[in-house]
């Protein structure tokens, strides 16, 4: 074979590998759409503002397309060059009846993930679980609340007395745990921002596709089929 027939052939096998996915600041957010179900009005409802308390802000993870994030290589120092989602951010929502409570499952995606205060690894999810007795009536009500501490693991509050000074919007905070381990969410007084919020059953299916088929190395996408389920398990507050 000659030279420049092994280079091409080289050059089809990663353009293939890379299909797919776009530069981490590339991706843009899915518009929040109107809600048209109970379910979909409820979790709008409980939406959590979130604010960054070091590391990374949170990015988009697929786009209308189904392209997903490339992630930022851990080389880069800290939260170096994700400091601030130029084109905004997205948060992620799931609902389902559970062991006789109706759970919203909100999860947000970080470009790069931490130890202590060190980039690791591509990719990182932070998820929050809101408990509510149920969508259907005129105000349902938050019963509990469950903040992810790590990849699998979860934070419960039932009844849901920390976080939430109006009864409706939990106010979070992701924090590097400096000392060590995994980043976390924690309640927080701090107001934080909104994000632009869409539901599983309202993305697209390239996009739902793309969440579901995508390798984001050990941190799994906590809405996607293979791990809803798990997570719900994992968040049980009661």
């Amino acid at each position: 074979m000659k030279l420049w027939e092994l280079l091409s052939m080289l050059s089809m096998v990663f353009t293939l590998a890379i299909a797919g996915s776009v530069d981490f600041n590339k991706v843009v957010p899915i518009a929040q759409p109107s809600p048209s179900t109970s379910a979909q009005k409820a979790a709008i409802k409980f939406k959590p503002r979130l604010s960054i308390t070091n590391g990374c802000v949170s990015f988009p993870a697929v786009n209308s397309a189904g392209e997903t994030s490339s992630g930022l290589q851990e080389g880069y120092r800290g939260s170096s060059r994700c400091t601030n989602a130029p084109l905004g951010s997205q948060v992620y929502g799931r609902t389902t009846w559970y062991n006789g409570k109706f759970a919203i499952l909100y999860t947000w995606y970080f470009p790069k993930g931490f130890w202590n205060e060190y980039a690791t690894r591509r990719h990182d999810w932070a998820s929050a679980a809101v408990w509510i007795d149920n969508p259907e009536l005129a105000s349902p009500s938050i019963l509990g609340l469950s903040v992810s501490t790590a990849d699998w693991k979860f934070k419960t509050y039932a009844p849901a007395s920390s976080g939430i000074t109006d009864g409706t919007t939990p106010r979070l905070a992701h924090v590097l745990n400096v000392e060590k381990g995994y980043p976390y969410l924690t309640t927080t007084d701090t107001v934080g921002d909104f994000q632009e919020f869409i539901m599983w059953d309202q993305l697209t299916t390239a996009a739902r596709t793309a969440l579901n088929t995508t390798d984001f190395g050990v941190a799994k996408v906590p809405v996607s089929d293979a791990a809803f389920d798990t997570k719900l398990k994992k968040a049980w507050p009661f």
